[in-house]
């Protein structure tokens, strides 16, 4: 009777094929200019990062990544940041530490000024990525101009549009927008089926995946060893390594109304900034050159040579690298936080590998890089899909799905990386 009830019940009436087709063209123009705002500011950020890290340093006669030069760099990348945001009309957008992927749609005005702080950030030195300043760009400019050449297109679906195309762009991929796109709308009721309302989003990711993609050619694969058909030791490694990489993980999340709110102590960016830049500084003398930036790079060349350090030598950069994460999203440098735990999962997996060389690599990165992103960022999906892509392996992926469930278990419900207004933690 339950089930006749259910057949009997009204459903929503699917989006028509024609409305469907009319979304196509805007979306593949949004996904195109995403990817071209994400190149661009990526772009910048590759050129001046070799000016100050490479060229300065070499005419100067100074060590390109010696304690002194890093401490300049980091201290000065701070005062530009802060003189941004103090200066520059909308100040470079709201506090990085209250928002997430999904961004607030922000004044035109505000978007020069978190551009060019996203570049210098990008350039300095700061462990953040630039995922969330580049999808609060495009949301921006995808609402305001949308909203002028197609009137009756809702707000919100720009808004949708411009997140999954900068996700797919970032990715390569229009995947990991379709997985966001998933968790995104669990929680709400679908007007017709799910397909109609992710279809014209999926186009704009693949378009902007597209662009990426013959423009910058990007990976994820690290080229590790492939590891074969998975065995029951493989399976307690990976479940092992993504539970200490959770709680690992959460120990920054913790800690980060507190240093928030110390940073919030100093009042003004001229003077927040620059000190946050002195304590990357000092964390980048610690940790090596290796744990600054936004860590991609970063992570194929500890790949590249996975017995190329000792065990101490990874948790040690695994853990300087939060630290600088934490204290980077903090003081106010504008950036997201995805790439930089990428790094934290890679150097503390690799270390498992360093320890105990029976975990393989493919098994000991990825399952560290799942229990990471699970504490940072909450997204399920899109942590087993980044753990997943970095190995290239399609025989993890049940070894993953397994070691996802204690991982969750450990960090669901508990405050998230990111704050309210007040300065409390989103749950």
């Amino acid at each position: 009777m339950a089930q006749d009830s259910a057949q009997s019940a009204p459903t929503a009436p699917a989006t028509s094929a024609r409305t469907l087709l009319l979304l196509i063209i805007p979306a593949l123009l949004v996904g195109v200019g995403a990817s071209l705002v994400l190149l661009a500011v990526s772009a910048l950020g590759e050129q001046l990062q070799d000016v100050l890290w490479q060229d300065l340093p070499d005419a100067l006669g100074i060590g390109r990544y010696s304690v002194f030069w890093m401490l300049v760099v980091l201290t000065s990348t701070g005062l530009a940041v802060g003189l941004v945001i103090w200066k520059v009309p909308g100040h470079a957008g709201p506090d990085p530490a209250t928002t997430g992927l999904d961004a607030p749609v922000l004044p035109p005005g505000v978007l020069p000024g978190l551009a060019l702080a996203t570049v210098l950030m990008l350039a300095g030195g700061p462990s953040l990525g630039p995922e969330n300043p580049t999808i609060a760009v495009n949301v921006a400019l995808a609402f305001w101009l949308g909203n002028r050449l197609i009137p009756r297109m809702p707000g919100p679906l720009w808004v949708m549009l411009a997140e999954a195309a900068t996700i797919g762009s970032l990715f390569g991929t229009p995947v990991a927008a379709a997985l966001v796109l998933s968790e995104a709308l669990a929680g709400q009721q679908v007007r017709g089926a799910l397909w109609d309302a992710v279809f014209a989003p999926l186009a704009a990711a693949a378009a902007g995946a597209m662009t990426t993609t013959l423009v910058a050619e990007p990976s994820f694969d690290l080229h590790l060893p492939p590891i074969g058909t998975p065995g029951w030791s493989d399976l307690l490694a990976a479940l092992v390594i993504s539970s200490v990489a959770a709680v690992l993980g959460m120990c920054a999340v913790y800690a980060f109304p507190y240093t928030h709110r110390l940073f919030s102590l100093l009042r003004h960016p001229m003077v927040a900034l620059p000190v946050g830049g002195v304590v990357l500084g000092l964390l980048g003398a610690l940790g090596g050159h290796l744990t600054l930036f936004k860590g991609l790079d970063e992570v194929a060349e500890l790949a590249r040579d996975p017995d190329g350090w000792s065990a101490g030598q990874f948790v040690t950069m695994s853990v300087v690298k939060l630290a600088a994460l934490l204290i980077a999203a903090s003081c106010g440098f504008r950036g997201g936080r995805i790439f930089p735990s990428v790094f934290v999962g890679v150097a503390l997996g690799l270390g498992a590998h360093a320890l105990v060389p029976a975990v393989h690599p493919a098994v000991g990165v990825s399952a560290a890089v799942l229990g990471t992103l699970l504490a940072i960022t909450r997204l399920g999906w899109v942590s087993l899909f980044t753990a997943a892509v970095l190995v290239a392996s399609p025989t993890i992926l049940a070894l993953l799905c397994i070691a996802s469930l204690p991982a969750w278990l450990l960090v669901t419900g508990r405050p998230q990386m990111q704050l309210h207004a007040d300065g409390t933690a989103v749950r």
